[in-house]
């Protein structure tokens, strides 16, 4: 397979259907049908069901497309690398974050960086942390925020300081619990509760320690989206105490302090080890070490 091939054969895959992914490559519909069709018989395989409106792979074709998502990525890393060796002034960083910690890190970050660097451009994937080192490995992406400690073998790393989980509840939720400015845990036991995935088997063990199962009406991975289900009355959430920032200005809400147990979180930045970074990621990581201490309120 050559590369074009393989470009070719992500594009249909991505746009879904052949027409969309002719316009995409900018090349002519018969072409690119031809080519999908002289690609299969060279492999002598099946990679497409037959049939369908919308662009379906079989199980074979499946597998193809996972290689070549990752073989594209590191052709593109490399060929990345190589143009940006230069003073960084320009490019693009690329960056993966749990969505637990780039709401609420990035947005100060990127301005920042943005107002000394405007030439360099952004890409930013949210996936769980597993997939963001993943993607460090087949280098498609640059740098790495994760809420998991990472093998200081393979990754170089920034730890942001331990921070608390908070609850975070509409007015009526905090009158029911009380005046403190603390919850502790078994003042949950009746509460409906939101929490977000990576905490969700802590919280549970927690509270079973506690003598009780919690009553989790929702299970997410978006603390945005937590908070907003807040506003909604859906049920109170467990999250950093950082998000508080996604909360500024909002009477609505209350924030009490987890404790009895207090969990804590932190926030890790991390890299390939022993392999040269973009001059903008570089820039991008400098800048970070400038404000970490800002970035750890």
């Amino acid at each position: 397979m050559e590369i074009k091939d393989m470009q070719a054969f992500y594009a249909v895959v991505e746009e879904g259907n052949i027409s969309h992914a002719a316009l995409r490559l900018d090349v002519a519909q018969p072409a690119l049908s031809r080519q999908m069709k002289r690609l299969e018989t060279s492999l002598g395989v099946q990679l497409f069901e037959r049939g369908s409106r919308r662009i379906r792979l079989t199980e074979t074709g499946r597998l193809l497309y996972a290689r070549v998502e990752t073989i594209l990525s590191m052709v593109d890393g490399t060929v990345r690398e190589i143009a940006e060796v230069g003073n960084g002034r320009a490019g693009t960083v690329r960056l993966g974050t749990v969505i637990s910690s780039g709401a609420l890190i990035l947005p100060d970050l990127m301005h920042e960086f943005h107002r000394r660097y405007p030439q360099v451009a952004f890409h930013v994937f949210e996936a769980e942390g597993t997939r963001v080192l993943e993607m460090l490995d087949n280098r498609s992406i640059d740098i790495g925020i994760t809420r998991s400690q990472v093998d200081a073998n393979f990754y170089d790393s920034i730890v942001l300081e331990n921070e608390p989980l908070v609850v975070v509840m509409d007015p009526e939720q905090a009158r029911q619990i009380g005046q403190e400015e603390t919850v502790r845990l078994a003042e949950l036991r009746d509460a409906p509760v939101i929490v977000p995935l990576r905490w969700k088997a802590p919280f549970v063990a927690h509270c079973q320690r506690a003598g009780f199962s919690p009553q989790l009406v929702c299970v997410s991975d978006s603390i945005v989206l937590d908070v907003l289900n807040v506003r909604q009355g859906l049920g109170i959430a467990l999250v950093p105490v950082s998000a508080r920032s996604l909360m500024a200005d909002d009477g609505h809400l209350v924030t009490k302090r987890l404790v009895e147990p207090e969990i804590m979180t932190h926030t890790v930045v991390s890299w390939l080890r022993n392999h040269p970074l973009p001059a903008s990621a570089r820039h991008f990581i400098g800048l970070f070490k400038e404000l970490r201490g800002q970035l750890s309120h």
